[in-house]
């Protein structure tokens, strides 16, 4: 183990808020520490208890999330400066597992819709490149 495993690093285990490197650091230290597997013990049971602090509250019912359609607008880059700067400082710095799901979703449908729009594009164009012809000139 490198360094040590505090109750905040566990407890951002439980959430699924770790980057793959600290989630496979502290994996490594729970399977070689008894005590260690025994203190996540004890924070499960606590989050399974409903810990009621102001911090746990909020995160469960996710107040510093933004809505879905805010990420949506937010990946066209239409929103108000204030609001894009704050969305980036949840997704990025704060790394919100959450948003950042979310947020690779529309991504993903953003990419396929753009996809589809091309195909569409190009099959109209392909169906009326015929019609759209200059007319042949008539001969005398």
């Amino acid at each position: 183990m490198s360094k040590l495993i505090t109750r905040e690093m566990l407890v951002g285990y439980l959430e699924d808020a770790l980057d793959d490197a600290e989630t496979a650091e502290i994996e490594q230290a729970l399977r070689g520490s008894e005590s260690l597997r025994n203190q996540l013990k004890q924070l499960m049971s606590e989050r399974d208890r409903g810990e009621h602090s102001v911090g746990a509250i909020w995160r469960r019912h996710r107040l510093s999330c933004v809505p879905r359609e805010q990420l949506g607008s937010y990946l066209l880059g239409v929103l108000d400066d204030d609001v894009q700067d704050y969305i980036q400082f949840h997704v990025k710095t704060i790394g919100c597992a959450y948003c950042l799901a979310n947020l690779a979703d529309l991504q993903t449908q953003q990419q396929d819709a753009d996809g589809q729009v091309k195909k569409r594009r190009k099959r109209f164009y392909q169906t009326s490149a015929g019609l759209l012809q200059a007319p042949a000139k008539k001969k005398k």
